[in-house]
């Protein structure tokens, strides 16, 4: 008898447990949205020199997920693409991001306070290896930082591979 009453106040716990968490989420990737731009640097391989680019991102979010496109000019003529978009689930965080060069790579992680912290598993290898490390960080109400980090496998170090950040426009 005594089981009976504390399952469902555990129930109920459980259940008033999770929905601030996905209140959270919600306001967190709703606030994600909008137009961005900013500049920052990108290396295209370890071991070559930073590229200073200039990037305009639009991002839209719902309750659940957020989706970001995002255009870089460097060297005043070279112009790139880019986009990810993510799904939050229970706090997991999966998606697709697609590079540069048009291929797509996975990403999956979760929120800590102001970032999403992403493993990549690129389509092909890149620097040596198939993972780095990519970071989505709300700066305030109106910044953005975009950032990558991949490791230098001849020395073992995490190099940014690229480094941007945002402002809202």
């Amino acid at each position: 008898m005594r089981a009976q009453k504390i399952l469902p106040r555990c129930l109920l716990l459980l259940l008033c447990a999770a929905f601030p968490a996905m209140a959270d989420e919600s306001a967190f990737l709703q606030s994600l949205a909008g137009k961005w731009s900013g500049k920052g640097t990108v290396i295209t391989r370890i071991g070559r020199p930073a590229i200073n680019v200039n990037c305009r991102l639009v991002s839209t979010a719902d309750d659940t997920s957020v989706e970001m496109k995002a255009t870089c000019r460097g060297l005043l003529v070279v112009s790139r693409t880019i986009s990810a978009a993510l799904d939050v689930n229970a706090g997991r965080y999966i998606g697709i991001y697609i590079g540069p060069t048009g291929r797509r790579s996975t990403l999956s992680g979760s929120r800590q306070g102001d970032s999403i912290n992403l493993a990549v598993r690129w389509s092909r290898l890149v620097n040596g290896d198939r993972s780095a490390q990519m970071m989505i960080q709300k700066i305030g109400n109106n910044g953005l930082r975009l950032r990558t980090v991949d490791k230098d496998l001849s020395t073992g170090k995490d190099i940014a591979t690229s480094d941007i950040v945002l402002q809202r426009s």
